[in-house]
């Protein structure tokens, strides 16, 4: 027994920050952007908005994509690397958007490959039989954790999520496989350093500028 995609949803806020508008704000340009990243413009999440509304957004889509309904769900998993709180984290702020009565979900954190990981551990509980459908959300709203003068970080990220609800089907037609992999010494090539209990927040930590990538 496979994994198999029933349905799959996507959403982005509306806002959008162009390179141009980022020129007034550092010392860049379109050119040097595009050159080294590909990217153009990126969605911005409303102050008034939060992750799990994006996750939710994209959810529904999924599910209405797959024909679903919320008692079709057996399990949900939130990839993302910057919950609504530390705790209880994103999870149970998605499910209760949703509608997910009594449903388990948890969140999982792994970097920009979270999404990947999500992938294969919901294809591993389908495959063994312990969950028929799952539902598997990323969500990233890495605006509220970007410093807007540091030219290095703050012409990469935008906002958005995009949800899969997968399903116990044919192994011939389903997710064939998966391959995750780590690097732990590359651990500090992108991080927040204040917040958590390694650098609890603080006056200091705050005015250091250590809750911004």
């Amino acid at each position: 027994m496979g994994a198999e995609l029933l349905g799959t949803g996507s959403f982005v806020p509306e806002p959008v920050l162009t390179n141009e508008d980022l020129e007034r704000l550092v010392d860049t340009s379109d050119e040097w952007i595009v050159r080294r990243t590909g990217i153009r413009q990126r969605h911005i999440l409303a102050d008034e908005d939060t992750p799990a509304d994006m996750a939710v957004h994209a959810a529904g889509r999924a599910m209405s994509a797959a024909g679903a309904k919320n008692a079709d769900v057996d399990l949900l998993l939130v990839a993302t690397n910057f919950p609504e709180m530390i705790l209880p984290g994103s999870a149970p702020f998605v499910a209760s958007g949703l509608g997910l009565d009594s449903v388990p979900f948890f969140d999982l954190a792994a970097g920009c490959s979270g999404f990947i990981y999500g992938l294969a551990v919901a294809d591993a509980f389908v495959a063994t039989g312990t969950y028929r459908r799952v539902l598997l959300i990323g969500t990233e709203a890495l605006s509220r954790v970007t410093d807007w003068t540091d030219r290095k970080t703050c012409v990469l990220f935008g906002d958005g999520a995009g949800a899969v609800l997968l399903g116990a089907g044919s192994q011939a037609t389903g997710v064939l496989a998966t391959a995750i992999f780590g690097d732990a010494s590359k651990a500090m090539l992108l991080s927040m350093p204040g917040g958590g209990t390694r650098t609890p927040a603080s006056a200091a930590t705050v005015g250091e500028g250590l809750h911004f990538l």
